[in-house]
């Protein structure tokens, strides 16, 4: 039966069954083991699964994700924890150059079966040092696998997923989805990696959209039907690599519009890419240009009255439905 759990217990839930189902998964992290995550994630872990399975590492991402590839490449499946996904940067050597290489570099000798998790976004006080939501550079990255879980359900699932896999998985958490809460199927069967999920059905208008933007995008459809009599459909895209082009193209197909909204810059946002792909293989199907929802080209404000100006919200997606319907 499904269980009632906050997104952040789900992924403890995830995290639990991990450690718990298969002796070769261990994780590490910044203040991940006595403190028991900095967002509360693992929780109860260490005192459970003990030292051996779940310590932390020193301030040092690049040290410990080195640490991480060489025990995927020696038999163990380990989860790396980046506190913040702006960290991750620091660290930009290993996943680019490193982690998701190795399995080509060595004509299939080496595996990788290596979770990165990390919460990105912004969260009210929180600088423009902890409010990236760097997916596009990860899904730019060939063989990086990338989970972006937009509800408590897919935090469970997408993180089981990514520890299943034999291949370097990046799961990007949003922070302001922590508090959540949702129904989650705890005794489902693993899902296998991707497929993006149409999570409210229309014919007026296709909405993709991840992470929290899904949620966003939920209301403004709601918002839309009562006041305009405009039907949305929304896409969860779920997964940015591998991509489920198929399931957008698709609903395109059925709406003859398209509006993409996530919570990255504008500028090379990986909604760029979503845009790119319905222009160039759902051209014949548009009736309306393709419009963007996205936070503006500029840092994070730490101040909350003026993160409220430019991060998108539900407003900022129905206003881009309501310009492309009338288009």
């Amino acid at each position: 039966m499904p269980e009632s759990l906050r997104y952040i217990q789900a992924v403890n839930a995830a995290l639990t069954w991990a450690l718990d189902s298969r002796d070769d998964t261990i994780y590490f992290g910044e203040d991940v083991a006595l403190p028991g995550g900095p967002f509360g994630a693992t929780k109860g872990l260490h005192k459970r699964f003990g030292s051996a399975r779940i310590f932390d590492t020193p301030i040092s991402e690049s040290g410990f994700l080195g640490m991480a590839l060489g025990a995927a490449m020696t038999g163990l499946r380990p989860i790396a924890e980046i506190m913040y996904a702006d960290f991750s940067f620091v660290a930009m050597d290993q996943f680019v150059n490193q982690i998701p290489t190795i399995h080509y570099a060595s004509n299939g000798r080496w595996r990788v079966p290596l979770v990165i998790r990390m919460q990105q976004g912004y969260s009210p006080g929180a600088c423009a040092q902890h409010s990236h939501s760097p997916e596009a550079y990860f899904a730019h990255t060939p063989g990086l696998r990338l989970a972006l879980p937009a509800t408590p359900d897919d935090a469970f699932q997408m993180l089981r997923t990514a520890v299943a896999s034999d291949d370097p998985v990046v799961v990007a958490e949003a922070r302001m989805l922590y508090p959540t809460r949702g129904e989650v199927r705890t005794d489902a069967a693993v899902e296998p990696v991707g497929g993006a999920r149409v999570v409210r059905t229309g014919a007026d208008v296709t909405v993709v959209a991840w992470s929290r933007m899904v949620s966003a995008s939920l209301d403004a459809a709601g918002q839309l039907h009562a006041d305009d009599g405009i039907d949305a459909e929304v896409i969860d895209l779920r997964w940015l690599n591998p991509l489920d082009f198929d399931t957008v193209a698709a609903s395109v197909a059925r709406t003859g519009r398209l509006v993409v909204a996530h919570e990255a810059n504008l500028t090379g946002g990986f909604g760029a890419e979503i845009a790119a792909r319905a222009a160039a293989e759902c051209f014949a199907d548009l009736r309306a240009p393709i419009a963007r929802v996205a936070c503006p080209d500029v840092p994070m404000p730490a101040a909350p009255a003026l993160q409220a100006v430019v991060v998108p919200e539900a407003a900022d997606v129905a206003a881009a439905v309501r310009r492309t319907v009338g288009a």
